[in-house]
C-alpha cells in the first residue's frame, strides 16, 4: 500500500508554501510524513513549485521519495500522475493520497482507510463527517490507468464520478479530514484550534497518535 502526499502548488492564495506552514512543532509536510511513516510503502512525496526548498525541510531519517512534477502549474492531477507512473512498476495495491493542505488527519484516519480497504477492495475508498466528504482518498490499483488517463483540467473527480456507484465512505467522528487550508484566515483557524486543545490538555486534532 503505497502513500502519497502532493505537494506541488504554488500556495498562491496563502501567499506562503503551504507545506512549510508551521503547526505545533512540525510543518504541514513533516506532519503528513509522520502520520504515514509506518501504515504504508512506499511515500512518495511530490514537488514542484519551491521543490528545492520544501525538499530541503524533510528529515533526512524519513524514508521519502521526493518526486518532481515538472508541470505542477498543469493542476493536482498531473502530480498524481506523476507518483502513480513512479508506481507503475511496483507492487502497490493502491494509493492513499494525502493533500499538503489537508494536514488535519491522524493515524486512526489512515488505519482505518486501510482496514475498510482490506476488507472491501472498493476501487475508490472517501472518509466523510457528518456526510461530508474529505481527505484523504484511497485509489486502488484498478483505477490507476483511469487517473494516468484523465484529462488534467477534470481532475481526479471525473473517475471518482465514474465509480460513484462503487465508492466506500468510510465515516469518521473526526472533522480534521474536512479542513482545508487554503486562505490565511483558514490557517489562523487552525492554528487556534490546536492551541486550544494543548491549552486544554488534550491531543491537537492531526497530531500522531
Amino acid at each position: 500500500m503505497a502513500g502519497v502526499i502532493l505537494a506541488a502548488g504554488e500556495s498562491s492564495r496563502m501567499g506562503r508554501d503551504k507545506a512549510l506552514l508551521p503547526l505545533g512543532r512540525l510543518t504541514f509536510l513533516e506532519h503528513l510524513v509522520g502520520v504515514l511513516h509506518g501504515e504504508v510503502a512506499p511515500l512518495l512525496v511530490v514537488l514542484g513549485h519551491h521543490g528545492d526548498e520544501i525538499e530541503q525541510q524533510i528529515p533526512s531519517h524519513q524514508p521519502v521519495h521526493v518526486l518532481r512534477n515538472p508541470d505542477y502549474r498543469l493542476g493536482q492531477l498531473s502530480s498524481l500522475q506523476v507518483a502513480l507512473r513512479f508506481l507503475d512498476g511496483q507492487n502497490a495495491e493502491a494509493a492513499l493520497v494525502c493533500l499538503v493542505d489537508h494536514p488535519a488527519i491522524s493515524k486512526p484516519i489512515v488505519r482505518g482507510l486501510l482496514e475498510r480497504f482490506r476488507a472491501a477492495a472498493a476501487p475508490i475508498l472517501i472518509p466523510t463527517h457528518q456526510g461530508r466528504r474529505g481527505h484523504p482518498v484511497l485509489f486502488s490499483r484498478r483505477v490507476f490507468r483511469e487517473l494516468l488517463e484523465a484529462p488534467l483540467q477534470e481532475g481526479a473527480r471525473s473517475v471518482v464520478r465514474r465509480h460513484e456507484k462503487d465508492v466506500e465512505f468510510v465515516e469518521t467522528d473526526d472533522s480534521g479530514i474536512l479542513l482545508d487550508i487554503d486562505r490565511p484566515e483558514d490557517y489562523e483557524s487552525l492554528q487556534k484550534r490546536w492551541d486550544e486543545l494543548s491549552a486544554a490538555g488534550g491531543k491537537p486534532p492531526q497530531e500522531p497518535s
